[in-house]
């Protein structure tokens, strides 16, 4: 025998592997009995496993993003807009003031107007290539004079096609030939996560290009627009970048750059909006077809429903739409909707928010035959409504006080007189108690009631005055309180909650 070899039985070798299969079998059948039971205390996991995913492929960008930018970058333009705005000398204050004035008049210069040239920069999208730009309406609101420079340092007088003020668009055009042009990509294929491109003229210093992300969709209760539905982005968008393009990996544009959340300093906090393509392409098409942005109109002025208006209205999810007051001739009138009615759906399908009821609607051709699915007094009913068209200028669609308790404390009202209803420019025959004063401190500050406020109802039931007024604040108890409010004509509802 060799050194190092070691000689087993045949018979011990057959035992050994007999015994190895034997004692696997069962240590598999002991496992899947366990397969059910925590293993020292860690809870199961079901894990979704993506299959067939298909990545990105970056191939194409060793080098950086050149390729994609060589082509965008020279159909971005600086825009430089002016116009003439008169101001007064000596703005200040108490120069204004009657007693002074009746001493001094106007020997300071106060009173006369002098003119003044006020400039502003911005940015633009050629989507033709015969000079039509897209931009933002606040870049060149109110100008007087319009000067477009290309990349290649060209000069070109801009005349204005049209502005919609309302989503911040503004179409202009230039006389000029064989423009370089961005190919209009669709918004709505664009998720949170994808890479883009942001590209302007910041502070004047020409074509710049930044990237960054999608970071959210649909953005809107800004307040900066009528009709937002923003795209988020963190790529840097600096003061000038206004109407300057977003585009996607692909060289598409896909939104309108327009505005950022700024921090003291007023520059980039990476948190930029643009305008969806889809949507600035829609106002762009309306101009050049009417001159204006034709809308859809329903008629109604509406709201959001939160959990505590939900709950109040006996709704099972905070989802829908709440008419908060119907123009007495409108559209939604005409077909049989009410204040207090929630709108569950449009065409079939549902809506979330007001922001989107009141996008879609938008962009609907005045004469559309809409179908809204509502819920009145506990039960769903359905409405055909004609649109109509939104106006230029769209409303949207006392003896003795009180001061209030339970959730209305610290609110002082008083019965509302023909009076004092006209010097707040309410309708005729406007009836409730109105809002004398509001203590900061209170659950009624808190959800935005002040002074001039009228209450027309409260938890459903009408109060014309005082006496009904605080009847109403009784049965409620100290229990939260639905309100009715009228603020200059439109009424909306709130719910205020006890201390």
């Amino acid at each position: 025998m060799k050194s190092g070899e070691l000689h087993v039985p045949r018979w011990v070798a057959t035992t050994a592997v007999v015994a190895a299969l034997v004692l696997g079998g069962v240590l598999a059948i002991t496992l899947r009995n366990w397969s059910d039971h925590k293993v020292f205390s860690a809870p199961r996991l079901e894990l979704t496993v993506a299959r067939g995913a298909s990545p990105v492929s970056l191939g194409n960008f060793d080098n950086g993003f050149a390729a994609v930018l060589k082509n965008a970058l020279p159909a971005v333009v600086n825009i430089h807009s002016s116009k003439i705005v008169k101001q007064r000398q000596n703005e200040m204050p108490f120069f204004n003031d009657p007693f002074f004035r009746q001493f001094f008049g106007n020997q300071f210069g106060q009173g006369q107007p002098q003119s003044q040239r006020e400039q502003s920069l911005g940015s633009g999208v050629i989507v033709t290539s015969d000079g039509t730009i897209l931009t933002n309406d606040h870049v060149v609101n109110g100008a007087s004079d319009i000067k477009v420079q290309l990349a290649d340092r060209r000069e070109f007088q801009a005349k204005v096609i049209g502005t919609d003020s309302r989503s911040d668009i503004a179409v202009l055009k230039i006389e000029a030939t064989g423009l370089p042009v961005l190919s209009i990509g669709d918004s709505t294929k664009l998720q949170v996560g994808d890479l883009v491109f942001a590209i302007g003229e910041p502070y004047g210093l020409g074509g710049t290009a930044t990237m960054g992300i999608v970071s959210a969709k649909g953005r809107s209760g800004l307040h900066i627009e009528n009709y937002e539905d923003f795209i988020q982005t963190d790529a840097s968008i600096n003061p000038g970048n206004s109407g300057g393009a977003l585009i996607d990996i692909r060289g598409n544009l896909v939104g309108v750059n327009t505005a950022i959340l700024a921090g003291g300093g007023g520059g980039n906090q990476g948190i930029g909006f643009a305008i969806p393509i889809n949507m600035a392409r829609y106002v762009m098409d309306q101009i050049v077809a009417h001159g204006k942005v034709v809308r859809g109109y329903l008629g109604a002025y509406i709201q959001d429903v939160t959990p505590e208006i939900a709950k109040q209205f006996g709704l099972s999810s905070n989802r829908g739409v709440l008419i908060g007051d119907v123009s007495p001739d409108g559209p939604a009138a005409h077909a049989g909707i009410k204040r207090g009615d929630v709108v569950l759906t449009l065409n079939g399908k549902a809506v979330q928010d007001a922001n989107e009821l009141r996008l879609h609607i938008s962009e609907m051709s005045p004469g559309t035959i809409v179908k809204l699915q509502a819920w009145r007094n506990g039960k769903s009913q359905d409405f055909s409504v004609t649109l109509g068209e939104l106006p230029e200028k769209s409303a949207g669609t006392g003896a003795g006080s009180e001061s209030g308790h339970g959730a209305m404390q610290g609110v002082q009202v008083e019965t509302l007189t023909p009076d004092v209803a006209q010097q707040l420019n309410l309708p005729a025959g406007t009836r409730g108690v109105v809002i004398d004063s509001v203590d900061p401190s209170s659950p009624a500050a808190a959800v935005g009631l002040d002074r001039g406020d009228v209450i027309q109802e409260v938890n459903h039931h009408p109060v014309s005055n005082l006496d009904q007024y605080k009847q109403a604040l009784s049965d409620a108890g100290n229990q939260p309180v639905l309100l009715l409010i009228n603020h200059g004509g439109i009424t909306s509802y709130v719910v205020v909650e006890n201390q």
